[in-house]
């Protein structure tokens, strides 16, 4: 082998090894995110997974740990968008897709900046800086697996997974919407499941995310062998 094949080979290896670890953090984000937001929720007798939202743990004397746990979800989530972008075949446009992926991790990190909603509904900073924050990270998730799905269509290795990535963008953006009519005010048909709610399209969110991501994680080590 060359100097220059070897260089190159080294050059490979160093994309692939870190692409590996972007890829990681799709799976390591979600579990994270969901074990802390669970063990906190249980072990706070003022908050109830069913009825409140995920936000409230952000509240009270031990709320600064929700408020880290939304920023490394986050920063896990915009790593992990631009794994992706490595990992899938280029396309025209295909920078879309990730981008939006990367501004939904943004809008993790900005509800981490800005607390919980204000009890009293106030439109105080904090409230619409965490609202924004909210729209951000489950509309640009949504959006972003939609459009990441044609790309995935035209790459033989991730084409699978395309229908299930579009499938999880519509779920997600629907019920976003329907938030507002269905949970959001306090006379709505959902609003006492409001939590229960969140965890749904949170689900829909994290499961998909973690699966594109083992599907990363095993393209690269493919990639890395040959």
């Amino acid at each position: 082998m060359t100097t220059q094949e070897q260089e190159q080979t080294r050059v490979a290896w160093d994309r692939w090894s870190v692409t590996a670890v972007l890829a990681a953090a799709g799976i390591v984000g979600p579990i994270l995110f969901t074990t802390v937001a669970l063990a906190q929720s249980l072990l706070r007798g003022d908050h109830s997974l069913v009825g409140d939202p995920i936000s409230a743990l952000a509240t009270g004397s031990s709320g600064w740990v929700q408020d880290v746990n939304f920023v490394v979800i986050g920063l896990l989530l915009i790593a992990n968008a631009i794994g992706l972008h490595l990992g899938v075949r280029p396309a025209r446009w295909g920078m879309v897709g990730p981008a939006f992926l990367v501004l939904s991790g943004v809008g993790g990190v900005l509800d981490g900046i800005f607390p919980a909603v204000d009890a009293s509904g106030a439109f105080s900073e904090e409230q619409v800086g965490h609202t924004v924050g909210a729209f951000m990270a489950f509309l640009g998730a949504g959006i972003g697996f939609i459009v990441l799905s044609r790309r995935l269509a035209r790459d033989p290795e991730w084409r699978s997974l395309a229908t299930y990535a579009l499938a999880s963008g519509i779920a997600i953006v629907i019920l976003v919407f329907a938030f507002g009519a269905l949970a959001e005010e306090s006379g709505a048909l959902l609003h006492p499941l409001t939590g229960l709610y969140e965890w749904v399209m949170v689900a829909v969110w994290f499961i998909c995310t973690i699966v594109l991501a083992f599907r990363l994680l095993r393209v690269t080590q493919a990639a890395g062998t040959h």
